[in-house]
């Protein structure tokens, strides 16, 4: 899909106008003829000339998936800002131009956390941002969703799982990004102090405010998951996603039976890392780049983690992904979705080309028994 863009005049009173905006999800109505100023703040330059306005076939190719039994449904590529987000990673222009990007190719769902940055928070306004500039008349079509489990401030009250934190959390997130909703809210980690009950709790609560729509978990044991799903159905806020980190080479939720007990609960997953941190892209197919993430003592990614075993399983991957016409990248993306198991997969992106390249994936979803027994001999030496 090409890169679209359209401009629109002003008005006679010198506001922009959106002529073709979705229906506002408080009214109802068409927001046709309605000012974009009174909206979203400043949707045109002094010029008169429209800053965004998404493709018209942006749903043409991209596949959603049923999210569990719920009635929502996520783009099989999703957006994840964990990285790339913060102040010092990169300019607003090409965040924004990210976000755009990610948007005309079918991306509709972007993940947050409280803590994504640096420093924390930055991420969320980062988004928020964006969102004003480029998004807002799209809200009805995005999915977006926040966590919180991580160190956010000082005290008792400033991580993990307890009520007061978690709900102060999210309100500070909705302040970030100027929502008044997120689509999916999230515990970003168990707490092995707080009751689960407690933490439970307060994630139906944020759906009965009107704070959150769904709500899931991350990082949580198949038991876990489990008591956590079954507290939710008797407070009458389902469990509607979990996102673990999952890849070729973390199958630790196969291992541990997580992703059996998600198919048994009817509950949806979203996976995070599938990359490995950027290990299954092909950037270190030859060594270490000198502006890559391992060569810059990243607490995600160390050069001693890149073994000359694993630089030679890395290699035998990509002969496999270019005999299906893919890069490593797009095979090991491909392999998490395989089956249906899985509802999307969290990438990252620093430039609008790596939001392309991981969209292309979607072109080949589909495996053969002979390839994936190729990828399970490699991936097990």
């Amino acid at each position: 899909m090409e890169a679209y863009s359209e401009t629109r005049p002003l008005n006679s009173i010198g506001f922009f106008c959106w002529t073709n905006a979705p229906r506002s999800r408080k009214s109802g109505y068409r927001l046709s003829g309605i000012c974009s100023e009174s909206l979203s703040g400043n949707r045109a330059n002094p010029s008169g000339v429209a800053l965004y306005t998404a493709h018209p076939d942006r749903y043409a190719e991209m596949p959603y998936r049923r999210t569990g039994r719920s009635g929502l449904k996520l783009p099989a590529i999703s957006l994840g800002l964990w990285h790339n987000f913060g102040p010092a990673d990169r300019t607003v222009e090409t965040q924004r131009a990210i976000l755009r990007r990610a948007f005309d190719l079918g991306v509709t769902h972007f993940d947050l956390a409280n803590n994504y940055g640096p420093p924390p928070g930055a991420a969320e306004s980062a988004f928020g941002e964006a969102l004003k500039s480029d998004l807002a008349a799209y809200r009805d079509e995005l999915i977006i969703s926040t966590k919180a489990g991580y160190l956010m401030w000082p005290g008792p009250y400033g991580e993990w799982g307890s009520r007061k934190y978690l709900l102060s959390s999210l309100d500070q997130s909705l302040t970030r990004m100027g929502l008044d909703y997120v689509d999916i809210f999230y515990s970003h980690r168990p707490d092995p102090e707080t009751p689960l009950e407690e933490t439970m709790g307060a994630l139906h609560s944020a759906v009965q405010q009107g704070k959150a729509l769904y709500v899931g978990i991350s990082n949580y044991s198949a038991e876990q998951t489990r008591e956590a799903a079954r507290i939710l159905g008797e407070l009458g806020t389902p469990l509607l996603i979990h996102q673990p980190r999952y890849s070729m080479l973390d199958r630790r939720p196969e291992d541990e039976g997580l992703l059996d007990a998600l198919d048994e609960l009817q509950v949806g997953s979203i996976v995070f890392s599938p990359l490995e941190q950027g290990v299954l892209t092909g950037r270190y197919l030859d060594g270490i780049p000198e502006d890559s993430r391992a060569a810059s003592d990243s607490p995600f990614l160390s050069s001693d983690a890149l073994t000359e075993d694993l630089v030679a399983q890395l290699r035998e991957l990509n002969d496999i992904a270019k005999s299906r016409g893919q890069t490593l990248a797009q095979l090991a993306l491909a392999w998490v979705l395989r089956g249906g198991r899985v509802t999307s997969a969290l990438v990252g992106a620093s430039s609008p080309q790596q939001i392309e390249d991981s969209v292309g994936t979607i072109a080949n979803l589909d495996f053969d028994a002979e390839e994936l027994a190729r990828i399970d001999a490699v991936i097990k030496k």
